[in-house]
């Protein structure tokens, strides 16, 4: 197992000292024996990661799509650890992967090859969750309380899933906004609770299309955010009947989309 955390020497006024850094390393998916993608992630969570991956680019659509995820055996160099073999059901009739397309942990979108893709393939959200404010304004502590790696480097976004009620019910970290909240979606299909349906997400830094793209996906119908949300992602929220919550603080918010689920009481 990779680590996800690193001590490195660097250099401060006072002289040389030991610091740690979050891993950020290639995560090769194979499927049919050939490379299909890679991923820049924190290693950590990996098959989540890969199963949320695949759920939210549309290639599969239950865990049973999965029929296995391995590990392959005598690799070495750049690709010990980092490489996934997937075999995925032939039902599913999927496309020849005969090119690599290739995602930063900066971007969840950059393998598009055209903006056709970009069109979210969903029905609207439909949930009666709905969420009081003080229950939402106490989550992004829990969720720092839950952040590991970031403790340690400072480095890492994460994503927070959550109960109506404001518990914590899973938390996953990772150099890439999107990866982490693909590992949720992750643990949430491999544990049969899709769709997220009564489930809160929070998540650590900025809002751009790509992570409402992936909750309206996972059935999240309640999305907050310690940051700001980009145009598309307001549009997209409202368009699919998501609360879009952002600036997220313990004495503020600012509610972008479907406000009806936020009460005071």
């Amino acid at each position: 197992m990779l680590e996800a955390v690193v001590e490195v020497q660097v250099q401060t006024l006072a002289g040389m000292r030991a610091d740690r850094v979050a891993v950020e390393a290639p995560l090769e998916i194979r499927l049919g024996g050939k490379a299909a993608t890679v991923l820049m992630r924190t290693p950590g969570d990996d098959e989540e990661l890969v199963r949320g991956f695949l759920f939210t680019e549309g290639m599969i659509s239950q865990a049973s799509d999965v029929v296995a995820l391995r590990r392959p055996e005598g690799l070495s160099g750049d690709e010990h650890g980092n490489v996934i073999a997937v075999e995925l059901s032939p039902s599913l009739n999927l496309p020849s992967f005969e090119r690599m397309f290739y995602s930063s942990s900066s971007c969840g979108v950059c393998g598009k090859n055209s903006i056709a893709q970009l069109a979210v393939r969903a029905k609207p959200l439909t949930s009666r969750l709905t969420v009081r404010r003080d229950v939402l304004s106490a989550l992004p502590a829990r969720m720092r309380a839950a952040q590991v790696a970031f403790h340690e480097t400072g480095g890492v976004h994460a994503s927070g899933l959550f109960s109506a009620d404001g518990s914590v019910v899973a938390v996953r970290e990772d150099v890439g906004r999107h990866n982490a909240l693909d590992k949720i979606v992750g643990w949430g299909l491999g544990a049969g609770r899709l769709p997220l349906a009564d489930q809160i997400l929070l998540v650590s830094g900025r809002v751009s299309y790509d992570l409402v793209h992936k909750a309206i996906a996972a059935g999240l119908p309640f999305l907050a955010a310690v940051g700001a949300p980009s145009s598309l992602a307001v549009d997209l929220a409202e368009q699919f009947g998501l609360t879009l919550v952002g600036f997220l603080r313990e004495t503020s918010m600012n509610v972008y989309a479907n406000a009806q689920r936020l009460i005071d009481a």
